[in-house]
């Protein structure tokens, strides 16, 4: 699903998710491939790679910058983006960071960048010179917030990490108001499936059919939603292995949707 609107009885208040991209690392269609997904001619078998933007009021929060960062901005017209939060570390999820800068030169401000110690010391090697402090004026300017395990307030509201891990790598989840939002993950810690409970709306990654050592795939994915047993279910971070959108669609249980770009 392209926008989707969610509002609260008890906040009385809406908010947007918008899916700025729902590929995996390489993205639809793959350089060079002739399967029958990378060559559909339905848009919704093209996506960019994952990341996804949520907006609180006024505020745009953006999580993941990966290397479709800048046309993802551009194809949904965003203005300004507020925030970004990083999930990990994988290029895939970092490697377009360096386009904040035009949102640095709209706001003149730095843009409030919230990971955990490890990817920030990844974006430190990746983007040395945003850190050198030597007053080069063309580079990103960011201000870092540590992520622990404890819950913290972004523009008011409340966002809370959840940990899961990519094989053996670590990932921050994120759950804000009714929707956890998990990518790149096949296993969640009981402790931390805890603070999943009550969610009404899941974004979960899906990588394809077959069995993978560090994403759900889709039997995986299933199981895992009817354990949260959210009102509506999106599946992301998919790969052209799955099949076609408007074929797997048709397996999938009423209060589940592939999301697309």
């Amino acid at each position: 699903m392209g926008v989707t609107t969610i509002s609260s009885a008890t906040l009385m208040s809406k908010y947007e998710v918008t899916f700025l991209g729902t590929g995996t690392s390489q993205g639809i269609p793959v350089i060079s491939c002739d399967c029958e997904t990378c060559l559909s001619d339905d848009p919704k078998d093209n996506r960019l790679r994952t990341s996804v933007m949520i907006t609180l009021g006024d505020k745009n929060v953006v999580i993941d910058t990966g290397p479709d960062f800048r046309q993802q901005m551009l194809n949904n017209e965003v203005q300004m983006v507020d925030a970004v939060l990083f999930t990990h570390e994988h290029k895939d999820h970092i490697a377009g960071m360096d386009d904040i800068r035009p949102f640095n030169f709209k706001s003149r401000n730095p843009m409030e960048i919230y990971a955990s110690e490890h990817v920030q010391q990844a974006l430190k090697r990746e983007y040395h010179y945003v850190f050198h402090n030597d007053g080069y004026p063309g580079v990103p300017k960011v201000n870092l917030h540590s992520i622990g395990d404890e819950s913290f307030k972004l523009f008011g509201e409340e966002i809370i990490p959840i940990n899961v891990l990519h094989y053996k790598l670590p990932v921050k989840a994120f759950r804000v108001r009714g929707v956890t939002y998990i990518t790149d993950a096949n296993f969640v810690a009981e402790e931390e499936f805890d603070k999943i409970k009550g969610t009404e709306i899941l974004v979960v990654n899906a990588l394809r059919k077959k069995k993978h050592i560090s994403h759900f795939n889709l039997e995986e994915a299933l199981e895992f939603i009817e354990r949260v047993n959210p009102k509506k279910a999106y599946l992301t971070h998919i790969s052209h292995l799955m099949g076609k959108h408007a074929d797997v669609s048709t397996e999938l249980p009423d209060n589940v949707e592939i999301a697309y770009d």
